[in-house]
């Protein structure tokens, strides 16, 4: 499978927290061995989040990129690319506030 699997940060792959763009809470273990597998396919796996969206002031979303960056050194031994944006080459979008709909029907799955 090609394509790209995109992972929500907060919540997610790492405990949703609150606070500023660069406090990012404890990994959450099976996310990340879902994460760690997928890599080690050699797999591309993007985080997906708000924090870096464009409607944000430039100065947060380069500290929340920075703080990003650092998180994943820290428990993925390795930086991962950061997007707010999905395209045509994600294949899957992990994401705890995600509703999955079947294609071309409306019709809710789960």
């Amino acid at each position: 499978m090609s394509g790209w699997i995109g992972v929500d940060l907060d919540g997610t792959l790492a405990r949703h927290g609150g606070g500023a763009a660069g406090a990012i809470g404890e990994p959450i273990p099976a996310m990340m061995a879902r994460v760690d597998g997928w890599l080690q396919e050699g797999r591309e796996v993007r985080i997906v989040t708000a924090r870096v969206a464009s409607c944000n002031a430039s100065d947060l979303v380069e500290e929340a990129r920075q703080a990003i960056d650092a998180w994943c050194l820290t428990h993925l031994c390795r930086t991962l690319p950061v997007t707010s944006e999905k395209d045509y080459g994600m294949v899957a979008l992990y994401d705890d506030r995600a509703i999955q709909v079947e294609t071309n029907t409306g019709r809710l799955i789960g």
